[in-house]
């Protein structure tokens, strides 16, 4: 059965990603964390699913998602993964996972591949990282970069406020993207840098660009599920279009239940054996 406005049943691949740029067909991406959330964005017609590690924020509640382990981020990728039937499946590759050195990035590569049955991965830093990127390229495992905003800088960065907006960085950003491109990854995220700087790179490199707070030009664009449902509240930045309020509906859904089991009306006598 086909997904909403999908009437095409393919798997998506890396190499569709790049049939998609090629052809201009955008590309649609959000992030989930379980089985039965993945099942639902999967069937309504998502390009692409991503187990971020903003997981850290949504599921477990901190402030960073630096806390997130190797281990956890499994744990929720094999969920998505049993869920999903077309969408292309990425998984955040963990702070701590790939920057000790290339051997160790590796193998939490290879690790997170084979438990979790995802498709691809995804992984934060420019030319710092490249040496690593090649090696799990080379082991046939998909890489999906980062660039501009990257959450598992933070403590660097000191605030999350766009990048690249000097020329320094956005030039730095530009010669990023275009070795990750070369090196052979299948696609480029671009977190909060400019609209223009983000047109820029996408024309500039081959793979496709997915986009969060970085304009319409990108070849696609991903939000985290739980901000454009509207479940989660006080975040609201510019990029950020809430698609439905979530948070209400559950709330009101969960206050009827409760006041419904406190009067004695639920369950009735047709809900009863």
């Amino acid at each position: 059965m086909a997904g909403y406005l999908v009437s095409d049943n393919r798997k998506v691949t890396t190499q569709r990603f790049l049939e998609m740029k090629q052809k201009g067909e955008k590309i649609s991406m959000l992030t989930s964390y379980d089985f039965t959330t993945a099942g639902i964005v999967d069937k309504a017609g998502i390009d692409a699913i991503l187990i971020g590690d903003s997981v850290s924020n949504v599921m477990a509640g901190n402030q960073t998602t630096l806390p997130i382990t190797v281990d956890q981020m499994i744990y929720h990728a094999k969920s998505v993964a049993r869920a999903v039937q077309r969408a292309l499946v990425v998984c955040d590759m963990p702070f701590g996972s790939y920057q000790v050195n290339a051997a160790e990035g590796v193998t939490n590569a290879i690790r997170i591949m084979k438990e979790s049955g995802c498709d691809a991965l995804k992984m934060e830093g420019g030319v710092e990282i490249l040496d690593t990127v090649k090696r799990i390229l080379d082991a046939g495992i998909p890489v999906m970069a980062h660039l501009g905003l990257t959450p598992q800088s933070i403590n660097k960065f000191g605030t999350y406020a766009v990048r690249a907006k000097e020329e320094a960085e956005a030039e730095k950003l530009m010669s990023d993207a275009i070795a990750l491109d070369k090196a052979g990854c299948f696609g480029i995220t671009l977190e909060k840098v400019p609209a223009n700087l983000a047109a820029e790179v996408t024309k500039a490199v081959k793979c496709p660009t997915i986009g969060i707070g970085a304009g319409n030009n990108c070849d696609g664009q991903i939000l985290v599920y739980a901000d454009m449902l509207g479940m989660t509240q006080g975040f609201s930045p510019r990029f950020l279009r809430r698609y439905a309020d979530l948070n209400s509906i559950i709330t009101d859904a969960v206050g009827r239940y409760v006041s419904d089991v406190k009067s004695g009306d639920f369950p009735n006598e047709s809900e009863s054996y």
